[in-house]
């Protein structure tokens, strides 16, 4: 089967999904989400939107909580602008590859600034 329809579905639900939560979307618990990417099945009945936030894993359950209370609106909203002929069921996880990517930054930084130490010692 060809992959490209839920590719394409997949970036467009990304797009809307970010813009709900720009401007729509008011819920407190939702803390400053970004939506990393989007994984449609191959039938398009079920997708799965991947979201980082910043903050604690408190401030990512009070998040995940919001989006999943958002979810029908979320879904109704998808099914009026894109069209769909079947609105897929969302389910919201965490993506855990921002906070890999900040600790490996983080950890490739104290290297440099322990080369510099040694280097500064050995002259």
């Amino acid at each position: 089967m060809d992959n490209r329809r839920p590719n394409r579905v997949g970036e467009a639900i990304k797009e809307e999904i970010s813009r709900l939560l720009l401007r729509e979307i008011k819920d407190p618990r939702i803390g400053f989400v970004t939506i990393t990417r989007v994984k449609v099945s191959k039938d398009l009945r079920v997708v799965k939107v991947f979201f980082s936030v910043l903050g604690d894993q408190s401030v990512r359950a009070d998040s995940l909580t919001g989006l999943n209370s958002a979810k029908g609106f979320v879904r109704r909203e998808l099914g009026r602008r894109l069209r769909l002929r079947y609105v897929p069921d969302i389910v919201f996880s965490f993506d855990p590859s921002l906070e890999h990517m900040s600790r490996l930054a983080e950890l490739i930084h104290q290297i440099n600034e322990d080369e510099k130490l040694e280097d500064e010692k050995g002259r």
